[in-house]
């Protein structure tokens, strides 16, 4: 048997993480409308992963919601991050759940969708490639981020321009697509080494 052909065919595990836990927050928006374009893709499993559900200490000790999220992560083949822009950066819970784990980011595609003002979020897209290329994670290319995003998305949580949106969010899962199952494959092969 081809375990090649095999794999390829597998659905991907895809974790979309909401980056922001602050009160009365904009990322479940842009994250469920991302998840359910991602569920339309042939070749994506959708896992929606809120930080706001779960509590990781600042100091990284160990905990049941620790331990619950290492599981995820690892299960993941790929990842979305879902992140508004902060002071030019990102979040700090952000940057406490990347810094719990290590091994589970490695060899695995990392997408983008941020929000923010007039940039979009993509300060903390830029900050957050240097982070996973520490992490031996591969960040793809395109990236979704909506500027000024209080005036782009209705009263449902759907872009008010569905079209451009839906073939960016398709363009970016290509991406994810090509490189989780490369990636993928070359795991089953052999084990990542960092």
């Amino acid at each position: 048997m081809n375990t090649t052909t095999s794999t390829a065919k597998k659905p991907l595990r895809l974790a979309v993480i909401i980056g922001s836990t602050r009160k009365d927050r904009f990322g479940p928006i842009p994250a469920s409308w991302f998840a359910a374009e991602a569920g339309k893709h042939e070749s994506m499993d959708v896992d929606l992963v809120d930080l706001a559900d779960l509590s990781l200490s600042n100091a990284l000790d160990a905990s049941a919601d620790a331990d619950s999220l290492a599981d995820r992560l690892a299960d993941a083949d790929a990842f979305v991050v879902v992140t508004p822009e902060y002071n030019h950066s990102y979040p700090a819970a952000l940057k406490t759940a990347i810094d719990h784990y290590g091994k589970e980011w490695q060899a695995k595609p990392v997408g983008f969708v941020s929000y923010g003002g007039m940039g979009g979020g993509l300060r903390a897209v830029e900050h957050l490639r240097t982070v996973f290329s520490e992490l031996h994670a591969t960040t793809v290319r395109d990236t979704i981020s909506f500027h000024n995003f209080w005036s782009l998305f209705d009263e449902d949580g759907q872009p008010l321009d569905p079209a451009s949106c839906n073939n960016a969010a398709k363009g970016m899962l290509n991406q994810l697509a090509w490189w989780g199952n490369a990636l993928r494959e070359a795991r089953d092969r052999q084990p990542y080494a960092a």
